[in-house]
């Protein structure tokens, strides 16, 4: 745990700047104010000395309650800068009004020229991560994406160092100290996220790792010898041929361990996130348009890396986490693997291959089996995939919204509904889906000797049951399907799509659900 004070940028917690606990407004520090706003009757919960600028605007601006506003004022800053949740009084508000304002508020004040802010955190009495949620949201917002700070180091940073104040001044260090971990990890998850597919290739998403992780509790194993990924991960080598052709496309997995130093193990965590650098869609490839924007199908990953990486920070107790990236690029090329092909898994299953465009599910289903095979020795063990899976995922839920769903062990837990509220807490948000009977029988074989049925033909938009069927198959080739309720060793397992979450290009990765994540399955941490 970090003692309040100052809070650096190192490249341990991989923060975008600085930060300082601030107790007094009157300092000279400070060239601009924050304040976030959901009314300006509200602004008077801050600090007495906000009374007269707000007051005085308000005469003059009824667009104050709904509009970023600069504001003159007598505070040694000069300026406040004010900007609204809006109405947060109705059945459908939600604490991502604090995270929103805050970065529209960073954003304003950086083009109004302020060069060291201080961020007001607002308290509310419904939403009581507001404090921790703007913090998040500022920090968000100063986040410089890393292909611009390796090439432009004069760049690298928006500005050196925030302020942050809070009429709860008590509560401040753990709140900072908090966000500190929570936004590195997210900062991790978005350097390999949002890198473009050479700067992200396996072998960089390797070495930038190990930088991360060098020094840390977290321990790594990386598998690239084509021997034993031929012997032990089939589904992956397939998707790997075209691309293992070229040494620095060529793929590997890498799993990340942390157990605590101290105390015994409660709890077992097994995560698998789909590392695929990019994707042309193999030899089914995406046409007419739809390969731009492929860099992001290692969100799921990316944001194992960026967990694992909270874990290095908050180092929690009782608890232990196997994380595990399979990173490989989907190439088209001679030695691609085509439809029609029949592959032999780790588990000894025929999986016949219907479309290459459905390769997420071949990466993880070997190594989710591995995890498999560990979690029937762990802990009260839970497994969960993160991925980038499907386009049915964004259509079904908008932009925006992670896709939660459980099989019958973890459903029996109320898993998912407690995955959820975890990130309604922190704005990070998730809706429920089930995992169903068809989900399973669609993914069996159809043919003499086949086991296990890959994928139709079409887009997951235009198949029924698009983003659930994903995790019958994941459930099927790992041998997950004979660990339900019913058995004599049930096993928890969910399966997170963040294809709605993770970020599209031109904007930055988001680190979905790494917030969702913490907020559950570290709440005995912070």
């Amino acid at each position: 745990m970090m003692a309040a004070g100052k809070f650096s940028c190192d490249c341990y917690t991989r923060l975008p700047c600085a930060l300082k606990i601030e107790k007094d407004l009157k300092s000279s520090a400070y060239d601009g104010i924050v304040v976030i706003v959901s009314s300006i009757l509200e602004t008077y919960n801050y600090d007495e000395l906000l009374k007269k600028p707000f007051n005085s605007s308000a005469k003059i601006d009824e667009a104050l309650d709904t509009e970023v506003a600069v504001l003159p004022c007598d505070l040694p800053a000069g300026r406040i800068i004010s900007s609204p949740t809006g109405p947060l009084n109705n059945d459908y508000a939600d604490v991502r009004s604090f995270s929103e304002a805050a970065k529209k508020g960073i954003a304003r004040a950086l083009k109004s020229g302020v060069k060291a802010p201080l961020l007001i955190l607002p308290s509310h009495s419904t939403f009581r991560q507001s404090e921790l949620v703007t913090l998040l949201g500022a920090l968000e917002a100063l986040y410089v994406n890393l292909q611009l700070r390796e090439d432009l180091p004069d760049k690298a940073q928006k500005i050196k160092m925030l302020g942050v104040y809070s009429a709860n001044s008590d509560n401040l260090p753990a709140i900072v100290e908090l966000a500190t971990a929570l936004e590195s990890g997210r900062s991790v998850a978005r350097d390999i996220g949002g890198s473009d597919p050479e700067r992200m290739a396996p072998p960089n998403v390797e070495k930038y790792i190990r930088n991360v992780f060098q020094n840390t509790d977290i321990k790594m194993e990386v598998i690239s010898d084509p021997a034993v990924l031929s012997q032990e991960y089939p589904l992956f080598v397939a998707v790997d041929r075209a691309a293992s052709r070229i040494d620095r496309h060529r793929g590997r997995i890498v799993y990340l361990t942390y157990e605590p130093t101290s105390g015994q193990v409660d709890k077992t965590f097994f995560l698998v996130g789909k590392g695929v650098t990019y994707d042309t869609g193999g030899a089914d490839i995406k046409a007419g348009g739809n390969m731009a924007g492929m860099s992001r199908d290692k969100c799921g990953a990316a944001a194992v890396a960026g967990f694992m990486q909270v874990l290095s920070v908050l180092r929690p107790r009782g608890i232990k986490v196997v994380g595990a990236m399979p990173l490989v690029r989907n190439s088209v090329g001679m030695d691609s693997y085509v439809a029609d092909e029949v592959v032999v898994s780790r588990k000894k299953l025929r999986v016949r291959i219907c479309n290459t465009d459905a390769e997420g599910r071949m990466i993880m289903g070997d190594v989710l089996c591995k995890m498999r095979e560990l979690a029937e020795k762990a802990v009260n063990p839970h497994l969960v995939t993160i991925a980038t899976l499907t386009g049915h995922a964004v259509l079904t839920v908008g932009t925006g919204y992670s896709i939660v769903m459980d099989n019958g062990p973890a459903k029996k837990s109320s898993h998912a509904q407690e995955l959820q509220a975890a990130g309604e807490e922190l704005g990070d948000m998730l809706e429920i889906s089930s995992i169903r009977k068809e989900d399973i029988a669609f993914h069996r074989g159809k043919g003499m000797g086949d086991d296990v049925f890959q994928a139709n033909n079409m887009p997951s938009a235009r198949t029924p049951r698009g983003h659930q069927g994903p995790a019958g198959f994941l459930m099927l080739v790992s041998g997950l399907d004979k660990h339900g309720s019913e058995s004599k060793t049930p096993l928890k397992y969910s399966h997170i799509d963040i294809a709605a979450s993770a970020g599209d290009l031109p904007n930055d990765a988001t680190g979905a659900p790494i917030l969702a994540l913490a907020g559950l399955y570290l709440k005995d941490s912070y």
